[in-house]
């Protein structure tokens, strides 16, 4: 059994093809190009809605919370309006997560 590219348990191990072992913690590099930017109501608590908006994807909701790793704890009831984060671009994260 093997998660996808784009999920945050796709590099943890799974036991007897049964259940995961502890998380491996996927890493999201720092970039330059990264975009500074503050959670709006929009998008309070929901982290799947902001990675649709800008990545078409909703599966990649944990990148944030990944990214912003001494902002957000919880990457979803930490993820609140006003909380400025570090958003990667697009080619950064395919190149980074390999998909």
């Amino acid at each position: 059994m093997s998660y996808p590219q784009t999920s945050p348990y796709h590099t943890t191990s799974v036991i007897n093809n049964e259940y995961l072992d502890i998380m491996s913690n996927r890493t999201i590099p720092l970039d330059p190009s990264d975009r500074y930017w503050e959670i709006t109501q929009t998008y309070n608590m929901r982290p799947d809605l902001l990675a649709y908006d800008l990545y078409s994807d909703s599966r990649l909701w944990w990148v944030f919370a990944q990214r912003n790793s001494n902002r957000i704890k919880d990457p979803v009831f930490d993820f609140v309006a006003g909380t400025v984060i570090y958003i990667p671009q697009l080619p950064n994260l395919r190149s980074a997560l390999g998909f």
